[in-house]
């Protein structure tokens, strides 16, 4: 067999059959489905088949909208029996945090368009008549979500792809994925060949196997997970009425009925099992493969399941399933490129296949297709990982994410496992100080400093960091600020072309001069944003660029990808040679003028210029710019010099009152400047007009990716707006709907609270009726309404008369 496909989808589970069905719907049949062995033989067929609208992710619960809203009509649109039961659910919360977080879900569901609702005791007993409610407080009840058979989906998708002219090959292993020099790929299976443009990792307990097979890995550690089906309830015999699917954090898992029996499934947090270990991934030949139970294991949390549901205790247990689950460390999907190649993608690694499964595959269809995808795509992304990732860190990550699955987590919590991978010299130091840290990339990056020794009580509302913070801030505003920012993507472009390139490749003005400093942008062909840089010009031919600790990968593979065919500069990433000081505020030329003989006035060195001068007998490249609004330089050092240029500049700046300070103040003070982040303000569903950054273009340039597609865009869909919020004590987080009235005409981006002007700041993405100065709008906060009002101008020094000084 020699074939060809414009896609090749490796994999017949759940994942690799949606993704199949949606290159269809998007245009793209000429695509071919590989299964070793019979579709749903790995992880899908035993699958439980919920499908619950809840998760803490704004844009995962778009995923998992999308399945509840495809699956009901999946038999009428394919033929395919899939068995859906629109039974609905209650995630049950037991204390006021698990609460707080089901209002921020709640708010998630207004603009996202799912149907859900915080009900008390009474409405938790008359649709769950048989449940024990002590300890509850209240429940979400969700009236989308369902269960289905996972195998009938499964086929159905499959169907449906059939139907639109994609084709399926089972019991055909794949061998060998080798590159072509054309960036093709061929695929070597046990009956032939096949030569595809595009190749997609979609096999479930065995990705990491295939991922290698192409160069690449996938962060994926299988698990062992227990549900079991008892013998039929007398009760649920004798009503038509099914119970909703519970979800619940005293139980640890998840119970419903399954026909008129009871299903019970728990992720334990003692004596998890990785399957297959110690390998940790099953033999090619494995197929419908279970585990030997151990009812031991997570016999206390059955006993549990049946304090809340006593109608399962006399019923026996029928069947046990013990099967592989695939997870990635962080719990969510990986969906887009593989780092470092072109054309070979990944739709795999989730723990949750079937409720995830359609809008995984739908939104990765059109991002592979169409160059973008409708939602925001960064927390998906592959490259989100890197060498850090390696099977020990991966390991206890999941071991962690699977005994939490049914944990509500506080926003910002962090756990220790897998920690510290990439730290700064200055990570010791640091901590020492009391700086609480977060973990970005695999990166160790402060966010706030405790002054007495305190933890982080995290919450919802304003918690026992907001003094600390405040203080930090009124350090970088009154005096002077140290900020460790090692973690900082960097990369040089430097040989002959460099300039032509990155014009090329970005959508600004490259700085004409050398030492100038841009703010660029790198679009998609279709204008959508995918990456911000500041691009320094060290010479004629060589610059130096940096962006977000998170999109190291991402955007050094846009970067590459936009290289002319067998020619160009080179592209180095240096983001391990270089450690970052950032010094902030009104007393920041005067900490380095003791420190540095090299003239820092505005004359010489003004805003937005980087020059190679000496400090504390240190050689380094000071950049004259500022995410904080305030008169600062970024110092970019060697990494063994940073702990020496630290020290002097904590010893020299103690007359002048220096202090440390986290990403906690940055986020903040970038809020009062009205600046916009990657990865929330600016994401791929959003081009520069409707993210308000049309400025930044230089449309005067011959050409530029996105630039056709940004000229000749029809009127913009929604406007990017900065609001002050009428809040109390819990400010606007992310994902939180704005109304007018009873209609949701947007959603907010990002939020936090500027201590320098004492306000509650967001952006939010709303439609352009309302993008007005001064027009008003509600945000649904925690619950409650909260007057929001759109700003004509940043409410910190909208002139940057401070960063000028």
């Amino acid at each position: 067999m020699d074939l060809s496909a414009r896609v090749v989808v490796i994999g017949g589970g759940m994942m690799g059959a949606s993704l199949l069905y949606h290159l269809a719907l998007e245009g793209c049949t000429d695509a071919l489905l590989i299964e070793k062995n019979e579709l749903t033989s790995g992880s899908t067929w035993h699958a439980a088949g919920q499908c619950p609208s809840i998760t803490g992710s704004y844009n995962l619960a778009k995923i998992h909208a999308y399945g509840n809203r495809l699956y009901p009509r999946l038999q009428e649109l394919t033929g395919q029996y899939v068995s859906w039961h629109a039974c609905g659910g209650l995630r049950l919360a037991t204390n006021e945090h698990e609460l707080a977080w089901l209002r921020q879900v709640q708010g998630y569901s207004r603009s996202i368009g799912f149907g859900m609702e915080i009900v008390g005791l009474d409405e938790i007993r008359r649709l769950n008549p048989f449940l024990d409610t002590t300890g509850v407080i209240a429940a979400a009840h969700t009236t989308d979500d369902g269960h289905a058979d996972p195998s009938g989906l499964c086929h159905a998708l499959a169907k449906g792809a059939r139907d639109l002219g994609c084709r399926v090959a089972r019991h055909e292993r794949v061998l060998e994925i080798r590159p072509r020099p054309g960036g093709e790929w061929q695929v070597i299976t046990e009956k032939g060949r096949v030569t595809a443009e595009m190749v997609v990792n979609a096999a479930g307990c065995h990705a990491r196997q295939v991922a290698r097979m192409a160069g690449a890995d996938a962060p994926i550690v299988n698990m062992q997970h227990h549900y079991v089906v008892t013998h039929p309830i007398r009760e649920f015999l004798e009503r038509d009425t099914e119970i909703p699917v519970m979800r619940d954090p005293y139980v640890r898992g998840y119970f419903r009925q399954e026909q008129k029996s009871g299903l019970i499934g728990v992720y334990e947090d003692t004596g998890l099992t990785e399957a297959w270990a110690p390998r940790g991934h099953p033999d090619w030949e494995s197929s419908n493969e279970l585990f030997a139970d151990d009812l031991e294991r997570i016999a206390p949390w059955l006993e549990r399941a049946m304090e809340r549901m006593p109608v399962f205790a006399d019923a026996g247990i029928r069947r046990i399933i013990n099967g592989a689950i695939p997870h990635t460390p962080d719990g969510a999907p990986l969906l887009g490129p593989a780092a470092g190649l072109r054309n070979f993608w990944m739709c795999c690694g989730t723990s949750f296949g079937i409720a995830q499964g359609a809008g995984c595959g739908k939104y990765l269809a059109q991002w592979m297709v169409h160059g973008d995808a409708e939602i925001n795509m960064a927390e998906f992304d592959p490259r989100r990982f890197g060498r850090h990732a390696d099977e020990s860190y991966a390991r206890e990550k999941v071991f962690l994410d699977y005994r939490l699955t049914f944990v509500t987590r506080r926003p910002g919590e962090e756990h220790a496992a897998g920690r510290p991978r990439r730290t700064s010299p200055l990570y010791a130091r640091l901590l020492g100080a009391g700086a609480q840290y977060g973990e970005t990339h695999g990166w160790e990056r402060p966010k706030w400093f405790s002054p007495d020794g305190r933890e982080e009580a995290y919450s919802y509302r304003r918690n026992n960091a907001f003094d600390a913070v405040r203080a930090e801030v009124a350090a970088v505003h009154e005096r002077v600020g140290l900020l460790d920012l090692t973690g900082f993507s960097k990369f040089e472009i430097a040989g002959p072309g460099a300039e032509a390139f990155l014009e090329h490749a970005c959508a600004n003005r490259m700085p004409r001069r050398i030492g100038g400093i841009a703010l660029v942008h790198l679009l998609s062909r279709n204008g959508r944003i995918l990456g911000e840089m500041t691009v320094t010009k060290l010479a004629a031919d060589r610059f130096y660029a940096l962006s977000a600790a998170a999109a190291q990968l991402r955007d050094l593979d846009l970067l590459r990808e936009r290289l002319p065919a067998g020619a160009g500069p080179r592209i180095e990433d240096v983001t391990e040679e270089r450690g970052v000081l950032v010094v902030s505020g009104p007393r920041s030329r005067e900490l380095l003028g003791r420190l540095s003989d090299a003239d820092l006035g505005n004359a010489a060195f003004p805003w937005l210029t980087a020059r190679e001068i000496e400090v504390a007998g240190r050689r380094v490249r000071a950049l004259r710019v500022s995410y904080v609004g305030e008169l600062g330089w970024e110092l970019h050092a060697p990494l063994d010099s940073l702990p020496a240029l630290y020290e002097a500049l904590w010893s020299e700046g103690a007359s002048l009152g220096v202090a440390n300070y986290g990403l906690y103040a940055v986020d903040g003070m970038r809020l009062e400047k009205g600046y916009k982040a990657w990865g929330t303000e600016l994401t791929n569903e959003l081009d520069m007009v409707e993210a308000d950054m049309r400025r930044f273009i230089d449309f005067d340039k011959a050409d530029f990716v996105g630039r056709a597609a940004t000229l000749g865009r029809a009127p913009r869909p929604f406007a990017t707006v900065q609001v002050d919020v009428a809040a109390a004590d819990a400010d606007a987080r992310g994902g939180e709907p704005a109304f007018d009235g009873a209609r949701c005409i947007g959603v907010v981006t990002s939020g936090g609270y500027g201590h320098r002007v004492g306000r509650s700041l967001a952006f939010a993405c709303v439609e352009p009726g309302f993008a007005a100065p001064g027009r008003g709008f509600d945000l649904l906060i925690q619950g409650e309404r909260r007057r929001a009002t759109v700003l004509a101008r940043p409410p910190f020094d909208p002139d940057n008369t401070r960063l000028r000084a």
